[in-house]
């Protein structure tokens, strides 16, 4: 089989693990929240949908580039090291700033749009920006750049959509302190799994 086309379901299921544990309690899910309240969910989650492909095409673009100038080895272990420490960013937790709740509590107009742009803007510097430059060092050529976009992308969006629902169901009270820790633990278990892949492979 081409190594390109085996590279891509790899790429995708990663990457689909990855940021769907990485957007567990994440600001992305509690902003999707908020939208929630003020308009239908289908709407929103196409926003979601738009900020995400948008953002993580940028994230896997960029994270290509570094994988193709850095030695392999190299890569694979601050990878590790950046997982470890997404790790302790999901522990510690994440909050919407004061500008970010006002822009999904006072926006007008298209819930697309307004979706689309509040997410834009939360997700640039975010959690699951940065990892999604980190899986995108990881799997080189078109199969691995095209996997771990869509990936990324179903597994934010799935996240998202998952916490609407539920956040609905039970009035917007979830298990916050589970999540976190759950999701932390995932994190810490990629990156000493990447870690020692990097010493193994060396």
């Amino acid at each position: 089989m081409d190594p390109i086309v085996a590279t891509f379901p790899a790429a995708t299921a990663v990457s689909f693990a990855v940021i769907f544990v990485a957007e567990l309690g994440d600001k992305s899910q509690l902003m999707a929240l908020t939208f929630a309240t003020r308009y239908r969910a289908l709407p929103v989650l196409v926003g979601i949908t738009v900020a995400t492909a948008v953002v993580h095409a940028v994230s896997v673009g960029v994270g290509y580039l570094l994988g193709a100038a850095i030695p392999t080895f190299w890569i694979s272990l601050v990878a590790a090291v950046a997982f470890l420490g997404f790790g302790l960013w999901t522990l510690r937790g994440d909050e919407l700033t004061a500008d970010e709740q006002d822009r999904a509590t006072r926006s007008n107009g298209s819930a697309v749009v307004a979706a689309s742009v509040a997410f834009f803007l939360a997700e640039l510097g975010d959690k699951t920006m940065l990892a999604t430059i980190t899986l995108a060092t990881q799997y080189q050529g078109w199969g691995g750049v095209v996997g771990v976009w869509l990936g990324s992308t179903v597994g934010m969006v799935i996240a998202d959509g998952l916490a609407i629902v539920a956040g609905r169901m039970l009035g917007t009270k979830l298990p916050e302190k589970a999540i976190r820790i759950g999701a932390a633990v995932l994190f810490v278990v990629f990156g000493v799994w990447l870690a020692v892949e990097a010493f193994v492979s060396r």
